[in-house]
C-alpha cells in the first residue's frame, strides 16, 4: 500500500521533532526537449534541527533515489528508501541530509509538467505543487508548517527563459557542455515547500518594475516580468497586465501597511495548468486561457483582474502567515477570494465586481454547500487526498461570503487593523484560527468565538423567506422565516444574519426601483420585522437586498409574480442578479419546474446589461434544458431556447459581448439538438454572416462539435481544421469533436484512451471525456457498468489529478427520470449506492467524488419530478 498520502498525525509528529532551516535544490532540465528523456536530475540539500538520536522521514515520489547523505554518512539507499518516503535514523542535534535522485516530468500538471507546443515544436517546464507535489521534484519534508529560506539552482538549454521564487543573480554557461548554462537564484525568505517553483522554457517575457515611497521615505523597488509560450506572444496583453499589477500592488500595500515581501513579481501563465493560478512568492503562475487568442468578453478580463488580485493578495495572506496545516485552508483562500474582489471593486475602473461575486462566486459556494459532502469551513482535513478536494466551493466563496459579513459586522477599518497585526505577529510563520481571531478580536473590541462557532465550523445554507400580511395594499405583520439544516448532523443551525430588505414600485416610467429599504438581524426560525408595518406593499419585497448575507431566498408569491413579469425592469445590476439567483434557486431545488426557469431566460435574458451575469443564466438555462427538464418535454424546450439564441444573435448589438454570449451559447446547445444546425453550418462555411460577428479560433471549434455530435463532421474535415490551427486550444477543440461523434467505435476508442490508457496529457483527457459525454443515452448505457468496475483500478493507477478527472468526467450523470419512478430508485442511482456500500474502505477522496455525483444526479432527477 502507497505512503504518499501523509496524515495530520504524522505530520503533527513530524513537525514536533524537526526544525528546517534551509534547502539547497539544483534541477537539471537541459535534456527536457528529448521526448524519450523521462525524468531529470534532482539534488536537494536540507538542513534541519532534531531530538538526538530521533529519527523521521523525507518525501519524495519521483523515479529513482541514486543516494542519500546524512551528517556525511551514505545510507544503503535500499533500506532507507520505502516507497515515497526516506527514512533518515539516528539524527543529530543539527543535520544536513543530501538527496540525489531523478525526478519524473509530467503530463498531469502535477510536480514538473512538461509541454510541447503544437504550433511550433517547442518544450515548455512549469511546476505546480499544491497541495503537496513539491515532493515530485525534489525531496523534501512535505508539510505547509515546515518553512525554510530556499536556495534555487538550475541547469537548462541556453536560449531558455528560467526563473524561480528569487532573483537571479547569476548565469554561468557550463564548460564541459557549451548548449546549457547554470541559473542560480537568491536565497528566499522563510517559505513553505509547496509555493517554491520553478518555470523554464522559450518562453515570451515582458519586463516592467513598480515603486513606492513607504512611510518613513524608504524606497520599495518592485522589478516585474510577464510571461508566456512564444506562440502566444501576438496575444499577450502584457501592457494591460503590467498596468493591473501595479494598481493591486499599490492598493494592497497600503491596504496592509506592510511592504511587499518578495522581492521581485513575476506572473506567468503556462499551458495545460490545472488551477486558474498559484500564488508562488515573487512567481505566480496563471492558466494561459487567460490569454485571448479568441475573442473575449468583458466577464472574461474582470475575472482575470479578480484572479490577479487574489493571488497577491496571497503574498500576504498564505505566503508571508501560512495555515499550519490544511484544516485552516480557509485562512489563505477565503481571505484571497474577499481580497480579490474588494480589490478589483476599489483599484480598477469595474463597477461590477460584487455584482460579479454574487451571481457567479457565491452559486458556487450555494451548490457545494448542499451537497452531502459539505463541511465547516474551517474543514477536518485528516490527509493530504482530503486537502486535495478541499479547493471547492466552500473554501473559496463561502468563506469570502462569509468574511465580507465579519467585515459588515465588526467594521471595514477593524478588519484590516486587525489583519495588519496579525502579518506582524505571524510574518514567515504559521497559524490557525484562534490566531486570527485574536487579532480580529483585540482590533474590534468584539468576542468573535460565538462568530467563529456558527459561521466557520457549521455546515449548510440558510434559507430566507417572508411571511406577509397585507390589507387592502397595506403591509401587516412581516415575518422572514429561516430553515437552516447543517447536512453533516442532520440538525437546525439557525444562524444570525443582517440582512437589508429593499422595497421596489414601478416609476413614472415603469422601471422596477427601490422606494424604500430596511436593515433586520435574523434570529431564530422566525424574525418579525419591525418598520414595515403600515407601508404600502411594494411589487417586490426583496429579501437580502445589497446580498449582506450569505443565503438562499425565497421570494414571496407577489414578488415572484413582479419578478417573473417584470424581472428585466429592475434597474439595480445587484438587485436583478439576486432575483435571477432565487428563480435558479427555486429551479434547483424542485420548487418551480425548472421549465419556467428558460422560459424566464428567455424571456429576460435579452435585455441583461451585465455580460457577467448574462452568461451564468444562459449556462444555467443550457443546463436546466439539459438536465433538468423532464425528458418528454425536453426536445421542445431546447428547440425553443434555441430559436430564442438564434434570433438574438442577429439582433444584439454588432460587435458587442451579448453578440458574444448567444453564439457561444447557440454552438455549445446546438451538440444537443439539431434545430439550428443549418445555421451552425452557415457560421462555419461562412454562408451565413452576422454583421460584427467574428467566428475566430475558439468560437469555429465550438460549432465544430456541435456538428460533430450529430455526426455530420468528419475525421478528414476535422483534421483539415487542426492543420489551420495547431494551438494547444485547437488540439483540445479537435480532440473533444472526435470523441463527440455519435459512433460506437468512436465512443470505444475515447473510453480506451481515458479509461485504460495513459498518453494523453491532463487537458487533452478533459477534452476526450467532455467529448465522450456528448451523446445520445444508447451509446453511452453500455459505460454505466464498466466506469462502476474501473473506478478502483484508476484510483490506485492514477495521480489525484488525473484520477480525479476521469471519474467525474465519466459518471453517468445525464439520466433521465422514467414516469412513476422515485428519483432514489432510478438504476444509476441504485447502482452508485451499492458501489459505495460494497466499497466502504474506499479511499475517502474517491468515495467523495461519488457521493458528490450522485447528489447531483439524484438533484436533476427530483428536478424532473417536479416538472
Amino acid at each position: 500500500m502507497s505512503n504518499h498520502n501523509l496524515s495530520r498525525e504524522e505530520a503533527a509528529t513530524r513537525s514536533a521533532l524537526i526544525t528546517t532551516h534551509s534547502y539547497d535544490v539544483t534541477l537539471d532540465v537541459r535534456n527536457a526537449a528529448d521526448p524519450a528523456v523521462t525524468g531529470y536530475p534532482s539534488t536537494s540539500t536540507i538542513a534541519f534541527s532534531a531530538e538526538p538520536g530521533s529519527a523521521t522521514f523525507l518525501d519524495f515520489i519521483g523515479g529513482t533515489v541514486e543516494s542519500v547523505v546524512l551528517n556525511g554518512r551514505a545510507l544503503d539507499v535500499a533500506l532507507a528508501v520505502d516507497q515515497d518516503r526516506i527514512i533518515l535514523e539516528s539524527l543529530a542535534a543539527e543535520n544536513v541530509v543530501t538527496v540525489s535522485a531523478t525526478a519524473l516530468y509530467s503530463r498531469s500538471g502535477e510536480g514538473m509538467h512538461r509541454f510541447v507546443d503544437p504550433a511550433d515544436g517547442k518544450c515548455y517546464l512549469y511546476t505546480q505543487y499544491e497541495p503537496a507535489d513539491s515532493r515530485r521534484v525534489f525531496a523534501n519534508f512535505e508539510q505547509p508548517d515546515l518553512k525554510a529560506e530556499f536556495t534555487v539552482h538550475v541547469i537548462a538549454p541556453t536560449g531558455w527563459e528560467v526563473a524561480s521564487n528569487g532573483v537571479e543573480v547569476a548565469r554561468t554557461p557550463l564548460r564541459d557542455d557549451p548548449s546549457a548554462a547554470l541559473w542560480d537564484f537568491a536565497t528566499t525568505a522563510r517559505m513553505s515547500t509547496y509555493i517554491t517553483t520553478v518555470l523554464a522554457g522559450p518562453y515570451f517575457k515582458a519586463t516592467d518594475h513598480w515603486g513606492a515611497t513607504l512611510d518613513g521615505g524608504t524606497r520599495l523597488d518592485v522589478p516585474l516580468a510577464l510571461y508566456c509560450r512564444a506562440s502566444l506572444a501576438g496575444s499577450f496583453d502584457a501592457g494591460e497586465l503590467f498596468k493591473l499589477t501595479k494598481k493591486g500592488l499599490a492598493f494592497f500595500n497600503e491596504l496592509f501597511d506592510y511592504p511587499y515581501p518578495w522581492g521581485k513579481y513575476d506572473q506567468a501563465f503556462v499551458p495545460e495548468y490545472n488551477l486558474g493560478a498559484m500564488e508562488n512568492p515573487g512567481l505566480v503562475t496563471f492558466t494561459e486561457k487567460y490569454v485571448y487568442a479568441s475573442r473575449a468578453t468583458d466577464a472574461q478580463y474582470q475575472a482575470r483582474a479578480n484572479t490577479l488580485m487574489h493571488e497577491m493578495a496571497h503574498m500576504w495572506f498564505g505566503d508571508l502567515v501560512t495555515m499550519t496545516w490544511w484544516d485552516d485552508l480557509w485562512l489563505k483562500e477565503s481571505f484571497a477570494d474577499y481580497m480579490g474582489t474588494l480589490g478589483v471593486d476599489r483599484a480598477t475602473d469595474w463597477d461590477t465586481a460584487w455584482v460579479n461575486f454574487a451571481s457567479k462566486r457565491k452559486a458556487w459556494a450555494y451548490v457545494q454547500d448542499q451537497l452531502p459532502t459539505t463541511h465547516p469551513i474551517v474543514a477536518d482535513i485528516p490527509d493530504l487526498e482530503a486537502a486535495k478536494q478541499n479547493f471547492d466551493g466552500i473554501t473559496y466563496a463561502k468563506g469570502a461570503s462569509v468574511l465580507k459579513q465579519l467585515v459588515a459586522y465588526v467594521g471595514f477599518d477593524a478588519f484590516i487593523a486587525g489583519s495588519r497585526q496579525y502579518f506582524r505577529n505571524h510574518e514567515y510563520g504559521n497559524t490557525s484560527l484562534h490566531d486570527l481571531l485574536r487579532a480580529l478580536s483585540d482590533a474590534s473590541g468584539r468576542d468573535l468565538a460565538v462568530w467563529a462557532r456558527q459561521w466557520l465550523q457549521t455546515s449548510g445554507i440558510s434559507t430566507i423567506g417572508a411571511e406577509i400580511v397585507e390589507d387592502n395594499g397595506i403591509l401587516g405583520a412581516v415575518t422572514l422565516t429561516q430553515d437552516a439544516v447543517d447536512p453533516l448532523t442532520g440538525d437546525q443551525e439557525l444562524r444570525p444574519h443582517r440582512m437589508r430588505i429593499g422595497l421596489y414600485d414601478p416609476d413614472q416610467d415603469g422601471a422596477l426601483v427601490r422606494v424604500d429599504s430596511i436593515e433586520v438581524d435574523v434570529a431564530g426560525p422566525r424574525t418579525l420585522v419591525d418598520g414595515l408595518s403600515g407601508k404600502p406593499r411594494p411589487a417586490l419585497l426583496l429579501v437580502n437586498d445589497d446580498d449582506l448575507s450569505y443565503a438562499k431566498v425565497r421570494l414571496d408569491t407577489v414578488s415572484e409574480q413582479t419578478v417573473r413579469m417584470s424581472l428585466h425592469r429592475i434597474q439595480d445590476p445587484m438587485a436583478r442578479a439576486l432575483c435571477w439567483t432565487a428563480l435558479w434557486d427555486a429551479a434547483r431545488d424542485g420548487v418551480t419546474p425548472s421549465s419556467q426557469y428558460v422560459s424566464a431566460v428567455e424571456q429576460f435574458a435579452p435585455a441583461e446589461t451585465g455580460i457577467g451575469v448574462l452568461l451564468n443564466v444562459l449556462a444555467n438555462a443550457a443546463f436546466a434544458a439539459g438536465r433538468y427538464v423532464p425528458a418528454p418535454q425536453r426536445d421542445k424546450v431546447r428547440s425553443g431556447f434555441l430559436s430564442v439564441a438564434a434570433r438574438q444573435l442577429r439582433a444584439a448589438l454588432p460587435g458587442s459581448d451579448q453578440q458574444l454570449a448567444w453564439a457561444r451559447t447557440l454552438a455549445d446547445m446546438s451538440r444537443h439538438s439539431d434545430r439550428e444546425l443549418p445555421l451552425v453550418m452557415g457560421l462555419l462555411e461562412g454562408g451565413v454572416v452576422i454583421d460584427g460577428l467574428t467566428v475566430d479560433a475558439e468560437l469555429r471549434w465550438s460549432l465544430w462539435q456541435a456538428l460533430a455530435a450529430h455526426g455530420q463532421a468528419s475525421q478528414e474535415q476535422l483534421d483539415a481544421e487542426l492543420v489551420g490551427d495547431r494551438t494547444a486550444s485547437g488540439h483540445e477543440g479537435h480532440a473533444l469533436a472526435m470523441a463527440a461523434r455519435p459512433d460506437d467505435a468512436v465512443k470505444a476508442s475515447a473510453w480506451k484512451a481515458a479509461v485504460l490508457g495513459s498518453e494523453l496529457s491532463n487537458e487533452i483527457l478533459s477534452a476526450t471525456i467532455n467529448g465522450f459525454m456528448v451523446a445520445p443515452t444508447a451509446l453511452l448505457d453500455p459505460y454505466i457498468e464498466p466506469y462502476f468496475q474501473a473506478l478502483e483500478t484508476v484510483w490506485a493507477e492514477r495521480s489525484i489529478e488525473i484520477a480525479g478527472r476521469i471519474v467525474r468526467g465519466l459518471f453517468p450523470a445525464s439520466q433521465d427520470l422514467p414516469e412513476g419512478t422515485d428519483p432514489v430508485a432510478h438504476p444509476v442511482v441504485l447502482r452508485t449506492d451499492q458501489w459505495l456500500q460494497e466499497h466502504a474502505d474506499a479511499p475517502r477522496a474517491l468515495r467523495r467524488i461519488i457521493i458528490e455525483q450522485r447528489s447531483h444526479l439524484l438533484r436533476a432527477l427530483t428536478a424532473q419530478a417536479a416538472g
